[in-house]
């Protein structure tokens, strides 16, 4: 054959035909994530006024912060590529049976759960259940979290979930501060602790001023004056103690007592609560939700109903509709943080909604019954397995035990464990003369054995010699549970799996979620979560591994991690990156962590004021606040950007105890604002770093960078920007990228670098960091640029096709809005009545989430578009808000009164259908609002949900089942 003749590695050049190199791109992810065709987007630039996306960009970016190269990322990867590129990597971790425990433990998800909640898009893809109309059954489930943790603590009240266990022991810690009568800064914890949870406990100790004291309670305790005291039961090493006395001490000392416990050992221990605790705090991971190498999981928080205020975290409430119905919202502490912003007692606002939801499906499947028959197997397996060693002529540390052994072995410690390391099992290595066994609900009688031969083999003896003698519980008879749990009906009905799969979907048809339709919330970025970026999530080599494994075994992890800081550090500019904080918010912490540990290396440790913009999201002040910092807030001008003039005022007036900026760019405004290049440069040199909000970081990538910007930190929301999906609420991940002079300050970790670690895993969330790997990969350098100038393309082409019918409240350059744009509800709630809150509940008749509301400033909705969405989408949002314009109008010429009016009775459900109409418009007006909503209507199950109601009737358990029933 000639050589011209040769395909390979050669275009077509034939007339009419699509070049080879073209053919072969079967697999073209940048089309599948952007929405809108080539075809559309040139009909949108023409609306908008522009040439292409790239004279979009100049006249949008401030020219000095414009990034015009390209990122060092590389050309696109097929889906299918991408898959098997990180499946190579997947198979280079091992999962070992891992026996280390640590508050992590092997569990079996049941497969109706895995498959139709943790792999659903209907479950993994909805918002945080803000518009409760629409978010009922995530909400019911959330509530079943909390009845379910209320019960097996004892406790009064919890909330739907925390980070992990040891964001939540910090959390108590301080709830304790805020509530104890007690004037010491002193907080003293028990010496069987997590070491994870000591660590996260002493970095948020250090800067809020307060002493900790480890040591042993039954002795240490009474020598010091404490503020509140840290119990675990069971402890770190397995022991259970009766924990009564030691709460009884603290009391008389006006101390409030926090005790860690694990939700499974509750089944058969007595409840902290009966014992006088004040908060119960753990984590749910081993009740259906894989290890995931840290997390996601969901933790608990459960308190006395006297704490309640000052609880942390999201909390679900009963309410009842406008027709008197039950319903279900977020009561409380919702948001808090963003209303009392530096006062807030948390800048927790998030939880881990996929994962407390999972867990609480878990024993909503299993129900009181299986839940003891699962606990009462792993205790038997362990007191056999105790028999079995103690034949062998091993001594165990402790007499009293659930699931976990402290063997002492002396020297042969390192044999031992690696005989076990030999047999694809891990032992916990504990202090150099003994190993740590915790079994869990994989465990079987074949493990047990395979456990007993390995301590066999290290005494030259064989396990045949071990008899399986029946050993009674060595957990006494005081603290065996006497107390009923789980005893609502919805834990007692759906046992088999035809049952709890009609039950899940029922939960899931109550929801809004990107499967029906666009979530255009501003500042929340609510893009495609695509299937080939989820697939990964719960392959066993990547769901499986224990996060404490030996470094050996999860080298798939370690090179999938590697890759995937390069790629953050190239798309900010950055130096450096930490991928531990498990949210935005505990991203803000560390970033700020960073800043003041490098400031005191460099002895500025008295630099301790936080310069905030007005408009800032109210987690920054918060985040500020509990690093012990001063927050100064800084005016916004007329035309929403940064007073110039007051910022530097303030950082000349605070120049020598000027720690940091917090700023949001694009602005928290949705522009980009022209002098943030000056922002940074007149806080440096007044002696201070900037910190970026990487909120909107949507609006950069390809297009600027943090780096070039000016920042010397900036927390990335991967669940935003990088397609980690919300989960109804969670979970997020927040890594910060630093510049080089920060990098040696970053998050540490007692696995390696034992100070200043934020979350009880190294790696945060690690499970879920395969997706922004995908995301990342199969977009490329090319992709990930045009996905930005997308975004905002589609965000002006909104305000564009809006003008005229709403104002757009802030615009930068060539009145361009960054990837977001805020619609001023003011005018039209001054002449009618009508509110952004009537809008909002109106565009669910439409079959829309609404945009953010209220936020960042009151009376406004601020519409965030997303490139995932269609034109075709973009044009039915548009159209809805104009039909609603003209609906309004309707107010404004009398037709209707606002309270007559459909906007004002919306959402209006298949309830109002069948029973009598009393309204003034027709069935169809109400329920038919659109073309599309006859062809595919979503119904809200709930009218119209009364706040005031929920918050002055507080109810956070599971209401009586004949109040589920239809009014």
């Amino acid at each position: 054959m000639k050589q011209e003749q040769k395909v390979e590695g050669k275009r077509q050049e034939v007339e009419g035909q699509k070049p080879l190199e073209h053919l072969l791109q079967h697999d073209d992810f940048i089309n599948r994530h952007i929405g809108p065709n080539e075809g559309e987007i040139q009909e949108m630039l023409s609306v908008v006024g522009e040439a292409s996306l790239e004279s979009l960009i100049r006249s949008t970016v401030p020219e000095n912060i414009q990034f015009n190269d390209s990122l060092s990322i590389g050309k696109p990867t097929s889906e299918v590529e991408a898959l098997e590129y990180l499946h190579n990597l997947a198979r280079k971790n091992k999962v070992f049976k891992s026996y280390i425990g640590m508050g992590y433990y092997g569990t079996h998800t049941p497969h109706v759960i895995l498959r139709n909640v943790l792999e659903n898009p209907g479950w993994y893809t909805a918002y945080t259940p803000y518009q409760a109309e629409i978010s009922q059954g995530r909400l019911e489930t959330l509530l079943t979290f909390q009845q379910m943790v209320i019960d097996l603590t004892g406790m009064e009240v919890a909330n739907a979930s925390l980070l992990d266990e040891a964001t939540a022991a910090a959390e108590a810690m301080t709830l304790c501060k805020r509530s104890s009568s007690s004037k010491s800064n002193t907080y003293f914890i028990a010496d069987d602790i997590h070491p994870q949870t000591l660590e996260v406990m002493k970095t948020r100790a250090k800067y809020l001023g307060i002493e900790i004291i480890v040591g042993k309670s039954e002795t240490d305790l009474d020598a010091h004056d404490v503020f509140g005291v840290h119990l675990n039961y069971p402890g770190t090493t397995g022991e259970v103690r009766d924990p009564s006395d030691i709460i009884k001490l603290a009391h008389e000392k006006n101390a409030l007592v926090t005790v860690a416990s694990d939700l499974l050992a509750l089944v058969m221990l007595k409840p902290p609560g009966e014992m006088g605790a004040d908060v119960v705090v753990g984590s749910a991971q081993r009740f259906g939700v894989p290890m995931g190498f840290g997390g996601p999981h969901a933790a608990f928080f459960a308190t006395r109903d006297t704490f309640k205020r000052s609880m942390p975290g999201r909390v679900i409430g009963v309410s009842v509709d406008s027709k008197g119905k039950t319903a279900y919202r977020m009561a409380m502490q919702t948001r808090e943080q963003h209303i009392r912003r530096e006062k807030a007692t948390s800048n927790i606002c998030t939880a881990q909604a996929l994962l407390a939801n999972m867990a609480a499906l878990y024993a909503v499947y299993h129900g009181a019954e299986g839940l003891k028959t699962i606990a009462e197997r792993v205790h038997r397996l362990t007191t056999i397995l105790a028999a079995g060693l103690k034949q062998l002529g091993y001594t165990l540390q402790h007499e009293s035990y659930f699931d976990t052994l402290m063997v002492l072995v002396g020297s042969k410690q390192l044999t031992l464990y690696q005989y076990a390391s030999q047999r694809g099992v891990n032992l916990r290595v504990i202090n150099g003369n003994a190993l740590g066994i915790s079994l869990d609900e994989t465990t079987t009688p074949k493990d047990v054995d395979a456990l007993l031969s390995i301590f066999a083999q290290a005494e030259l003896r064989s396990v045949e010699e071990v008899a399986a003698i029946h050993h009674p519980s060595p957990i006494t008879h005081h603290l065996q549970r006497t107390s009923q749990f789980l005893t609502h009906p919805v834990f007692n009905t759906h046992h088999s799996e035809t049952e709890m799969l009609r039950y899940l979907k029922k939960l899931e048809n109550k929801d809004f979620s990107l499967t029906h339709g666009m979530v255009p919330l501003g500042s929340c970025t609510m893009k495609l979560n695509a299937t080939s970026e989820m697939m990964p999530v719960t392959w066993n080599e990547f769901a499986n591994l224990h996060p404490f494994a030996p470094e050996e075994q999860s080298k798939g992890y370690a090179h999938m991690l590697k890759e995937l800081e390069g790629m953050l550090e190239d798309i900010t500019g950055f130096d450096a990156v930490s991928l531990q904080p498990n949210s935005g918010a505990q991203g803000e912490y560390a970033g700020l962590l960073t800043i003041r540990r490098y400031q005191e290396s460099i002895g500025q440790g008295h630099r301790n004021i936080c310069l905030i913009p007005s408009s800032a999201h109210g987690t920054n002040p918060a985040s500020a606040v509990m690093m012990g910092m001063t927050v100064v807030v800084v005016k916004s001008s007329e035309n929403g950007n940064v007073d110039m003039d007051d910022l530097n005022a303030k950082a000349a007036q605070h120049a020598n105890h000027l720690s940091a900026l917090m700023i949001t760019y694009p602005s928290t405004h949705g522009v980009f604002e022209e002098s943030v290049k000056e922002m940074c440069e007149v806080v440096h040199a007044h002696g201070g770093q900037v910190y970026m909000d990487g909120a909107n970081l949507n609006a950069q990538v390809g297009v600027t960078k943090p780096a070039l910007i000016g920042a010397d930190v900036s927390h990335m929301n991967l669940h935003k920007t990088f397609c980690i999906p919300h989960g109804g609420g969670g979970p997020g991940m927040g890594p910060i990228g630093v510049k080089a002079h920060l990098g040696p300050f970053l998050p540490g970790h007692f696995t390696s670098r034992s100070d200043g670690a934020v979350t009880a895993a190294p790696y945060g969330s690690a499970s879920i960091l395969p997706i922004s790997w995908m995301y990342i990969k199969m977009m490329g350098a090319e992709g990930l640029r045009k996905a930005t100038q997308v975004a905002i393309l589609n965000a002006n082409y909104i305000a564009k096709r809006l003008e005229g019918h709403f104002d757009v409240l802030y615009k930068g350059r060539n009145d361009r809005v960054a990837h977001e744009c805020i619609l001023d509800i003011r005018p039209i709630r001054e002449t009618t009545g009508i509110t952004e809150e009537d809008i909002a509940k109106r565009l669910m008749d439409y079959g829309f989430h609404a945009p953010t509301m209220s936020w960042p400033v009151a009376g406004t909705m601020m519409v965030e578009p997303t490139e995932s969405e269609a034109k075709s989408e973009l044009d039915r949002f548009c159209e809805a808000m104009i039909s609603i314009r003209d609906e309004i109008r309707q107010v404004e010429e009398g037709v209707y009164k606002a309270e007559e009016s459909p906007l004002h009775n919306a959402p209006h459900t298949l309830d109002d259908i069948v029973n009598e109409w009393n309204y003034v418009y027709s069935r169809a007006e109400a329920i038919y609002p659109s073309r599309e909503t006859k062809q595919n209507k979503y119904f809200p199950t709930v009218n119209r949900i009364d706040n005031v109601y929920g918050d002055r009737h507080f109810v956070c358990t599971c209401p009586p089942m004949e109040e589920y029933e239809t009014v």
